[in-house]
């Protein structure tokens, strides 16, 4: 039906989405400006911890602003450009699972980690990523990665961490399009195949998403913290390689939880009425 209904309509150029990430991000930059050079400077010499995170925040909240803005100022070039298809319905079961996607990112990082502490600074294992990559999994990899982003994000914002995270939207919005990019545009895993054929995928799907974290977390976090942050070079470098070793178990334990969920979810779902097509969707957008 889906498929029928996407091949009658006609795409129609849209700009309300590019509108409103370039106001996004010019407020965001503008912001971002303001308060580095006002409550960020008084953060660095606060000597109380409580005192130095609600320093921090305003800085942190414009960047994941601006962070945000960017993607959305993208999509919206490409919708204006190559137009979307107006279907006039709005998917209640897809945006429900993906807040409690969100949800479960939020819990994974938020109550299930260890923190390991450099100086001013911190990392940690978490099991955050296993539901962004699920997430991707069983929606795509935009509403995965938007899940997966949205809910740690808050995990930073809520914690000690709050200076991750606009790095922490980015990088998990990315891993969930990488997941949902290999998964469902490459390999339609949506679809109905053997029992094999849907583990292989799962599993390289998740490897690919975490893969890009491995690298891309080290890499980003160092020029992040040394050029947004102002952190010292020696501290930073120390994180990058703790941030190594974290960012390497924590991918190890998605790939393999995010591909037990999904394999033991998948059937389930599936009899339940309750397993979302991703395939036919995602070019709909």
């Amino acid at each position: 039906m889906e498929k029928s209904h996407k091949t009658s309509a006609a795409k129609q150029k849209s700009y309300g989405l590019l509108i409103t990430g370039a106001i996004l991000l010019i407020a965001g930059i503008i912001f971002a400006v303001y308060t580095y050079n006002t409550s960020y400077q008084e953060a660095l010499t606060a000597a109380d911890a409580e005192e130095k995170l609600r320093l921090q925040r305003p800085y942190s909240y414009s960047l994941t602003v601006v962070f945000l803005a960017v993607p959305l100022t993208i999509k919206g070039i490409f919708n204006g450009i190559r137009g979307v298809y107006r279907t006039g319905r709005s998917d209640v079961k897809r945006l429900a699972m993906a807040g409690l996607m969100a949800a479960l990112c939020y819990i994974g990082f938020a109550f299930f980690k260890i923190d390991l502490t450099v100086g001013p600074e911190k990392a940690s294992f978490h099991f955050g990523n296993v539901f962004c990559v699920l997430g991707a999994l069983l929606l795509g990899g935009y509403w995965g990665g938007l899940a997966g982003a949205v809910g740690m994000t808050i995990g930073d914002f809520t914690t000690s961490y709050v200076t991750s995270a606009p790095k922490t939207f980015l990088l998990k919005l990315c891993i969930g399009l990488i997941a949902g990019f290999v998964a469902h545009r490459v390999f339609k895993l949506d679809q109905e195949h053997s029992a094999k054929y849907v583990t292989g995928v799962t599993v390289l799907s998740c490897a690919c998403g975490m893969a890009f974290n491995v690298v891309a977390d080290p890499l980003v976090g160092y020029f992040y913290k040394t050029y947004l942050l102002g952190v010292p070079q020696d501290i930073t470098k120390a994180l990058v390689k703790i941030a190594a070793l974290t960012t390497t178990v924590n991918a190890v334990v998605a790939v393999i939880a995010a591909s037990v969920l999904y394999l033991a979810l998948r059937p389930a779902l599936r009899k339940a009425g309750l397993f979302l097509p991703v395939t036919t969707t995602a070019e709909t957008r």
